[in-house]
């Protein structure tokens, strides 16, 4: 039976001479957790979209006029895509992403509805000028 002392010692050479990221990377992960969410779901479709097309990392990456680490990072589903990628992945993979992210205006239709009644008044308004 080891003691006290000795089971700290022993963990203590087998800890790691760097300090661990794990709770930076976990607040990273938590404070970016909404754009996280919609690049692994497009991660996902452009996955099942290459599979079916029989396209390579590499082919995407010629069309897409980019590196295949890039397309790498992008299927890890942790880039923060621009406009431009997203055009340049929706044309390359005929793919319709922003119309089919299931975290788009849906959860907003009450806005929406909401705008476009106010913008039905003020024509009625101004009809009455």
């Amino acid at each position: 039976m080891r003691t006290h002392e000795e089971v700290i010692a022993k963990l203590k050479g087998h800890q790691s001479s760097t300090p661990s990221k794990w709770r930076e990377n976990a607040e990273w992960r938590m404070k970016n957790r909404a754009w996280l969410r919609h690049s692994q779901h497009i991660a996902m479709m452009m996955l099942d979209k290459m599979e079916e097309m029989h396209m390579s990392q590499k082919q995407l990456s010629e069309l897409m006029g980019c590196s295949q680490q890039y397309i790498s990072k992008v299927l890890k589903g942790q880039e923060n895509l621009s406009l431009e990628t997203i055009s340049k992945i929706e044309s390359c993979l005929q793919l319709k992403i922003m119309l089919t992210s299931p975290y788009s205006l849906s959860y907003d239709s009450d806005i929406v509805d909401e705008g476009a009644n106010m913008v039905a008044e003020e024509v009625a308004e101004y009809g009455k000028l």
